[in-house]
């Protein structure tokens, strides 16, 4: 076990070990308070679930907004500075929330979280792109889904503690631990931006951000967003109509959902680096519709079992569907883009999990409160369905384009 783990590290560059390192302190944080955000407003302001999805949906809005601001910027600034901005102003700005005094001034502030939380999200995934060669980039992206999981294991049970003397610590220690990352970003990490981009330097800000047409009109890579989004409609109910129907139908407690949470996350620590790196020989496309078949196995099963332990054979199926898509998919999004427009085509890429995460909880409440409630799981296996069919056609349009041999040819292909 130990000279695995020393091969593993041996395997990437210490910058991304740095990066890893950062990110997870900063993860720390973020874990610490968001859980209990849906808490923070209820209780500290005495309002209803109803104001409290309303933020939350202002929240992936304008995580949106910053992603695509920061992925522009990633590209014409660099890396290394809008993540260290980024983790600073969202420090910042969550301090603020937490010290906020009424509602409406958690809804102006929940717009600046929401942009600056993800700001520096498409800078540290191209980050990640530029330090390691392609054949690792899907084990990278594994490796930083096992920090991010280690911290969901740390920062919920933290944020507990503190939450239970007063909710502002929670924004006091994602204040700290972004600091915390930034300094680590600033002092250790050289910028990482290929040479051959510079360019973006020296254009207008105005033409950076005309670039995004360049990724609206690379029809491949959109086919692979939608289908993508598509899919994460399915996976978004894992955090959302989940615990609530375990709850109504099948009176399973909160600390019963918990459970099968900590249990996907533990699963994800031990075994997604193992995963990734067997399954590094297929195809990327081939992978998602192994990944979405999982989802699609894992995620009707709850419509058809009722008893606590297929629950977590359900889950087990579902985590594996996800070691496989999550990275996966990031690695797909990264070889598709070209190489001065990585941060870019990073943001894109994320904005096809906000639609997702906007539209998944809506509609999976709406058909728990007035269907059948098997009836959403049903359902998403039919949208795996269909998402496994759109993986294998793009798998079959886009083996030239992905081949080693034309990887030459991605710039040409987004045009």
């Amino acid at each position: 076990m130990i000279d695995r783990l020393r091969d593993t590290y041996h395997d990437y560059p210490r910058n991304f070990w740095v990066l890893v390192g950062a990110s997870f302190t900063d993860t720390i944080g973020s874990t610490a308070f968001r859980p209990f955000f849906a808490l923070f407003i209820t209780q500290h302001f005495g309002v209803g679930m109803t104001e409290a999805g309303l933020l939350f949906a202002v929240f992936a809005l304008s995580s949106f907004v910053g992603g695509i601001l920061g992925g522009a910027m990633a590209d014409r600034v660099g890396r290394k500075s809008i993540m260290v901005f980024g983790l600073v102003a969202s420090a910042l700005s969550s301090l603020m929330l937490g010290l906020a005094s009424t509602l409406s001034a958690v809804l102006v502030l929940v717009v600046f979280v929401g942009i600056l939380s993800d700001f520096a999200g498409p800078a540290r995934q191209a980050a990640v792109v530029d330090m390691l060669p392609e054949a690792k980039r899907g084990e990278g992206f594994g490796v930083l889904r096992v920090a991010g999981n280690l911290a969901w294991i740390v920062g919920p049970s933290i944020g507990g503690i503190l939450a239970a003397h007063s909710f502002l610590w929670i924004f006091v220690l994602d204040c700290i631990t972004s600091f915390i990352a930034a300094i680590i970003v600033a002092r250790a990490i050289p910028e990482t931006r290929p040479a051959g981009a510079t360019s973006q330097a020296h254009e207008s800000l105005g033409r950076t951000f005309q670039g995004y047409g360049t990724v609206l009109r690379d029809r491949v890579y959109l086919g692979f967003l939608a289908v993508s989004a598509l899919m994460n409609l399915v996976y978004i109910q894992m955090y959302t109509t989940l615990s609530v129907y375990l709850y109504d139908v099948h009176g399973v407690p909160a600390n019963g959902y918990g459970y099968l949470m900590s249990m996907n996350a533990v699963i994800v620590v031990m075994y997604q680096i193992w995963l990734t790196r067997r399954l590094r020989p297929y195809r990327a496309l081939s992978l998602m519709a192994l990944g979405t078949g999982l989802y699609a196995i894992g995620f009707t099963l709850y419509g058809f079992v009722g008893a606590y332990v297929l629950f977590a054979v359900a889950m087990v199926i579902i985590t594996f569907g996800e070691m496989i898509v999550i990275p996966t998919s990031s690695a797909l999004a990264a070889r598709l883009a070209p190489e001065d427009m990585r941060g870019r085509y990073m943001a894109i890429f994320g904005a096809s999990w906000v639609v997702s995460a906007t539209l998944g909880p809506s509609a999976g409440g709406y058909l728990l409160d007035n269907y059948n409630p098997n009836l959403i799981w049903y359902l998403c296996g039919l949208v795996s369905l269909v998402a496994i069919g759109g993986f294998l056609a793009l798998d079959v349009r886009t083996r030239r384009r992905l081949a080693p041999e034309h990887a030459g040819e991605v710039e040409a292909a987004a045009l």
